[in-house]
């Protein structure tokens, strides 16, 4: 299998299956003398693990992070960062009704006909726990980047969306409440959407908003290695997500050239951002900001029709514990992604002139 490396220089390999014994990752490139704080690495953790409230699964996992290499005395030694995070509830069981069924928008039926085998078992590889080695690597990037600021909340759930532009929110707020929606009202109404349609049986989706403040000028390359289309790849690789805009995005299409350009200060900055913080593929120094939307889960706690590995017609039942909306736990993968994109970014820069 191709495919679980990240970054060119400050990259992450990844490794292990959802009902494994445990997944995990290398960290490689990370520069040596970085003071590594292992607590504030384990409360990234803490904030994507299972069980966290009743709006997210109930699967009961510590997530407690075991590094073994490239640390010591607190700093990192520019070696490669070895660490292990163990499964410890796995109830294997609770998949062997699709053992030999496909569900509906899942990985099951591609991993099938393009490996001729899978690993039903929560899906495995393909299942969202492989993200938890993410954020043990993004929140590594995190204290390289220093200075950068990485915030990411919940802005939509359903049709529930705050309307209001990131410089009106307080994003103390954000870890306040189950959603993570720095807005106290909003955060309420779509708690108890989230738990009426768990009560269904259902799931919904949503949207996660990102901002990264602190930005130097001059990360990203011009061509295909632009910083938006990388951050761009990286969100698309997570989990349920279907799309991806920054700046004024989809907006956008609807303004004149003469409203859209970003007028200069007599300091290089702009008076309106609506580049996103990205212009040329280079950061400009301004805020950089964008959405992820992120799908419905596709496991639902109801009956469905689907196809077995005969091509016939049966009716399964979903079973397990499964997110109702996977956008309060998926924060810190967001928040990690964007970290590994800057850090990485910020050593190639390193490289680009005298």
């Amino acid at each position: 299998m191709a495919g679980n490396t990240f970054g060119q220089l400050f990259r992450l390999v990844s490794f292990g299956e959802s009902h494994g014994k445990a997944i995990g990752g290398i960290v490689d490139g990370c520069p040596a003398g970085v003071a590594l704080d292992l607590e504030a690495i384990q409360r990234e953790l803490e904030r994507r693990k299972p069980g966290q409230s009743k709006i997210v699964t109930q699967r009961k996992e510590p997530d407690t992070v075991e590094i073994y290499s490239g640390v010591f005395e607190g700093k990192t030694t520019g070696t490669p960062i070895g660490f292990v995070i163990h499964n410890t509830n796995q109830k294997s069981n609770d998949y062997s009704h699709i053992k030999d069924s496909y569900r509906p928008s899942h990985a099951d039926y591609v991993y099938d006909k393009k490996y001729g085998f899978r690993d039903y078992r929560g899906g495995g590889r393909s299942s969202a726990r492989e993200t938890a080695s993410r954020v043990v690597a993004g929140a590594i990037a995190k204290q390289f980047l220093k200075d950068v600021k990485i915030n990411a909340y919940v802005s939509q759930v359903g049709t529930l969306k705050l309307e209001k532009n990131y410089n009106e929110l307080d994003f103390s707020q954000i870890e306040s409440n189950a959603v993570r929606c720095p807005d106290a009202q909003m955060a309420q109404k779509m708690e108890e959407y989230i738990k009426a349609i768990k009560k269904e049986g259902d799931t919904i989706g949503g949207v996660i908003s990102c901002v990264i403040q602190n930005v130097p000028v001059g990360l990203g390359e011009p061509v295909f290695d632009k910083l938006h289309a990388i951050l761009g790849q990286a969100m698309l690789s997570i989990n349920a997500v279907k799309g991806f805009q920054y700046g004024s995005g989809f907006e956008g299409v609807a303004m004149k050239g003469s409203e859209h350009n970003d007028a200069f200060n007599t300091d290089g900055s702009t008076k309106t951002n609506h580049s996103g913080g990205v212009q040329g593929g280079i950061t400009n120094g301004m805020d950089i900001y964008f959405n992820v939307a992120f799908k419905p889960v596709a496991t639902v706690l109801q009956s469905y029709e689907t196809i077995d590995k005969e091509g016939k017609k049966v009716t399964a039942q979903g079973k397990g514990r499964h997110d109702p909306c996977v956008v309060p736990r998926a924060i810190p993968i967001v928040e990690a992604m964007a970290a590994l994109v800057l850090a990485d970014y910020t050593l190639l820069a390193r490289s680009n002139k005298i």
